[in-house]
């Protein structure tokens, strides 16, 4: 998870403090050389470091590293300055106070949006179309300031195309979204959901996850 308040963590999520949150030791550029070998790693139409420069949602993922550090330092406009030509360039919106863990991989990227409060482990993987967002306005002003509105994703998690989590629900480690599933409600560590309603389905024996995993996350890509 990245460096956040452990209390801010809910059960089901490892709540260890991985030193790569913003301002952590870890270090600006060893996190932006990460993520470069994270698109290596898991996109297998990328050959090498330089071809993966030119990935697609890649610089909307580093301008985020730089606009939360910002943000966090209480330099709103800044953040949003810095984040705001990778979202126009790439499709991908994320809010500068969002927390993203290391490795995370924003496959393709067009369409994916990640709200403000939102909490996002380390290694997960997130397809084109994802949404991490809150219920709506007229839930959100009736929370007490500084209330979690978004939701927060475990570590390991795999998050299919055009998925919806919505609200401040909490994804456990290693859960597998499925393509289109709306969730709305807790998902325990190690569950699939699938669409329609994101009906959680019993958890997989690990020979089974490499395909349950081709079958759930990658449906209607491209």
């Amino acid at each position: 998870m990245p460096d956040v308040d452990v209390r801010d963590v809910p059960s089901g999520v490892t709540g260890r403090r991985v030193r790569g949150g913003a301002g952590s030791p870890l270090g600006l550029r060893r996190m932006l050389a990460e993520d470069l070998r994270t698109v290596v790693e898991r996109d297998p139409a990328i050959r090498s470091r330089r071809e993966a420069l030119l990935h697609p949602a890649l610089p909307a993922l580093w301008s985020h590293r730089v606009a939360h550090r910002l943000h966090r330092r209480g330099w709103r406009i800044a953040a949003r300055l810095v984040s705001l030509p990778a979202r126009f360039a790439t499709g991908v919106e994320v809010h500068p106070g969002a927390a993203l863990g290391r490795r995370v991989f924003v496959d393709h990227g067009t369409g994916v949006v990640i709200g403000e409060t939102a909490v996002v482990g380390d290694d997960v993987t997130i397809y084109h179309q994802v949404t991490l967002g809150a219920r709506g306005w007229w839930e959100d002003n009736l929370r007490a300031p500084g209330e979690r509105r978004h939701p927060v994703i475990g570590d390991g998690v795999v998050l299919g195309t055009n998925a919806s989590v919505l609200g401040p629900v909490t994804v456990g480690d290693g859960a597998l979204v499925g393509a289109h599933s709306m969730v709305l409600r807790d998902v325990p560590p190690g569950a699939t959901t699938q669409a329609p309603g994101a009906a959680l389905a019993d958890r997989d024996v690990p020979r089974h996850r490499l395909e349950l995993l081709r079958q759930t996350a990658t449906m209607g890509s491209w």
